[in-house]
């Protein structure tokens, strides 16, 4: 009994919480010192070289997919033409 009851507690139990300041703000608090403004343009200038890697990855992805359907076709044509 004592053991059913320590369960549906624990289950009840929150393992976590963060805060909606937290979630709203980013990493960088809002403030308006100099230092929180240079960690803010740094953190944008990571975030923009990031996304700009994994476009570029993408973009070459696509291309090699292209590059395989394009190939795909040529197969399909010539065992088309060749029956």
């Amino acid at each position: 009994m004592l053991s059913q009851i320590t369960r549906s507690s624990v289950r009840g139990v929150r393992l976590f919480s963060t805060s909606r300041i937290a979630l709203t703000e980013g990493a960088i608090p809002n403030s308006k010192d100099a230092f929180a403004e240079k960690e803010r343009a740094q953190e944008n200038v990571y975030i923009k070289k990031h996304e700009a890697a994994q476009l570029k990855k993408l973009k070459e992805k696509l291309e090699q997919q292209q590059e395989t359907i394009s190939k795909l076709e040529k197969e399909l044509d010539n065992q088309k033409n060749g029956k």
